[in-house]
């Protein structure tokens, strides 16, 4: 059997610096997507964005591209983020990280949606209760914003990801697991097994696999082997995003050339290549960090509310399409500072240090309930031969616990000596066993993603 060896060049000890390329590129993939939700689209407008807006409806119509970006950077950074650390650190960070914004922004764009008359239509409360949990599209509810979707993606990513992350992420588990993800959505998907097929992503997966490729390149050194995972990963996704094409065009009932869609992609495999690689390591900017965390929220939070307020301005502002446009603009990207600001890093703060105690009372639990064993015993005498025989019990067995401390099995209540019947309180019999000392408090079970 060939062995695989490991690159020869040692990781960087310690948590790894934050790469500011990386934040560079969530942000133009944010933006990209919001350009085409406002331009490409063009919801919300009287007259048609490719009238409105010559110059850019050409680049804007090829905006959902972003998305794919999104995935090739999450499988980056979530392999990054997840080296050396425990399945509860993953679990923690992916909590933090994604709950607080989303329950906001679901929350904001719902009460839009209830005060802007003649908009579009919110769903019912019982739906809305529903999205917090994020897992709406598991439960086949409705998101209350389309963009919504990428989130179900994530979330299937995170969930297979965790059978690596729960034994501890090396070289070769990584890669191993980025080549049986692509060989069973392959698989599934050609032959079809229903629902498991599609939890596994055929259409998506091959960009996380890339973008957990490019890491081990960027963490180790790059391979052939890494090499030849990226370009397959890269000509696996071609025919997804042909589909995606021709129902964008459906979509924007405008038609726009296939060839743009090629080069994006080859731009985003690039770049994420000059990541990799260390290319990028002297961008250093102060603001590209900021701009990073400004991405999610503005993800969240563009689409629909951004659409009534165009709908809305258009209307009774009068303001020239430029303006509105780059003032809607200007507005998503405020209030995505101040949802960063002011509720997702004070409860990030909040949430972690609870969750992670949550965690590791479960874990302590857990393994005290492992290696604890029996905890005493009793000694059972046979049953009485002849009623001339007593059958008084034996002496009970006094053994020490896990933690030193004594346990009796039980107090029992005996016959008198000499008596020749057992008296009818004793419990002696093969049915009858000691029920031990319980010295802890009740199991709190901790529920976990």
């Amino acid at each position: 059997m060939v062995q695989l060896s490991h690159p020869t060049r040692p990781p960087a000890s310690g948590r790894p610096p934050r790469l500011a390329a990386l934040d560079g590129l969530r942000l133009l993939a944010a933006l990209m997507v919001v350009l085409y939700h406002y331009v490409g689209l063009g919801h919300g407008w009287s007259t048609s964005s490719r009238t409105l807006f010559p110059e850019v409806f050409p680049f804007a119509a090829y905006g959902w591209l972003g998305v794919q970006l999104f995935f090739l950077i999450s499988g980056f950074v979530i392999c990054m983020s997840c080296w050396g650390r425990s399945l509860g650190d993953f679990f923690t960070s992916r909590v933090v990280r994604l709950y607080p914004a989303y329950w906001f922004c679901v929350l904001a764009t719902t009460a839009v949606l209830v005060l802007v008359p003649g908009g579009y239509v919110r769903l019912a409360w019982p739906d809305v209760l529903t999205n917090l949990t994020m897992v709406q599209a598991f439960l086949g509810v409705k998101p209350v914003d389309p963009v919504y979707w990428t989130l179900f993606a994530e979330l299937r990513f995170y969930l297979l990801f965790a059978f690596v992350a729960w034994r501890g992420l090396t070289y070769r588990r990584v890669l191993l697991f980025c080549c049986l993800w692509g060989t069973a959505a392959l698989t599934f998907d050609r032959f079809g097994f229903g629902a498991f097929g599609q939890f596994l992503m055929p259409e998506h997966c091959w960009f996380f696999i890339a973008g957990m490729a490019f890491y081990l390149m960027y963490r180790f050194r790059p391979t052939v082997v890494l090499w030849g995972v990226v370009l397959v990963s890269f000509a696996a996704a071609v025919p997804t995003a042909r589909a995606t094409w021709r129902v964008s065009v459906k979509n924007m009932d405008q038609w726009v050339p296939f060839w743009p869609v090629m080069a994006v992609l080859t731009v985003s495999f690039l770049a994420m290549a000059l990541v990799a690689t260390g290319r990028t390591n002297r961008i250093t900017w102060r603001w590209l960090p900021v701009a990073g965390a400004l991405t999610y929220p503005l993800y969240l939070l563009h689409q629909y509310i951004g659409w009534e307020l165009v709908t809305y301005a258009e209307k009774h502002l009068l303001l020239h399409p430029w303006a509105l446009l780059g003032g809607v603009l200007g507005l998503m990207l405020t209030a995505a500072y101040l949802v960063h600001r002011i509720i997702e890093e004070p409860a990030a703060r909040w949430l972690k240090p609870r969750i992670q105690a949550g965690i590791e009372d479960a874990a302590g639990r857990a393994e005290r309930a492992r290696t604890a064993g029996p905890k005493a015993t009793r000694h059972v005498p046979q049953a009485a031969l002849s009623p001339s025989v007593s059958s008084a019990p034996a002496p009970e067995t006094v053994t020490p616990d896990s933690r030193g401390e004594l346990l009796t099995a039980g107090a029992w209540s005996s016959p008198a000596r000499g008596s020749d019947a057992p008296s009818p309180h004793s419990r002696t019999g093969p049915d009858r066993c000691a029920r031990p000392h319980h010295h802890g408090g009740p199991s709190n079970g901790v529920t976990g993603r």
